[in-house]
């Protein structure tokens, strides 16, 4: 984390595909597994609508307390904010403000999930409003990628 670099980011809106789920006993691994693998196979980002970007948001938010309560993961898209959503699709603005950034690099999904043990494991003094990695042009790689996670904090 000694790669880290603290930003202001303005308010955006994501829309996606949402699952509530919690670290405990590993179930988020196999939730958010699933989540990726739908948003994969029903080829979820050709279906969002007004994107205004091809990146991928993996957002996680609604935190019931910090990382060891249940919260809600979002994968999907950035999309104008008067964007307004039906059937499966959940809709989140992200508020805007003070955020962490982090660089995780190397073989998908590996590095992701290295750089959040590292996170869990820090005493960064996190908000828990909005966190996200940015899946972008880093990931054509998947053995070698750098995906962008972002920490809200106070």
């Amino acid at each position: 984390m000694n790669n880290s670099q603290q930003i202001e980011l303005d308010a955006f809106t994501i829309v996606g595909i949402a699952v509530r789920t919690t670290n405990q006993h590993g179930q988020s691994q196999v939730d958010i597994g699933q989540l990726w693998q739908k948003f994969i196979q029903e080829k979820t980002i050709d279906k969002i609508p007004h994107k205004i970007s091809s990146e991928i948001y993996c957002v996680y938010t609604d935190y019931e307390s910090d990382f060891n309560g249940p919260y809600t993961t979002i994968i999907g898209c950035r999309v104008s904010s008067s964007t307004t959503v039906t059937g499966e699709f959940t809709r989140k603005e992200i508020a805007g403000g003070k955020y962490l950034k982090n660089e995780a690099k190397g073989k998908l999904p590996d590095c992701v999930a290295e750089m959040w043990r590292s996170i869990w494991q820090s005493s960064i003094d996190r908000a828990y409003l909005a966190d996200f990695d940015v899946y972008g042009e880093g990931c054509k790689n998947p053995q070698n990628a750098t995906v962008d996670i972002y920490l809200s904090v106070k």
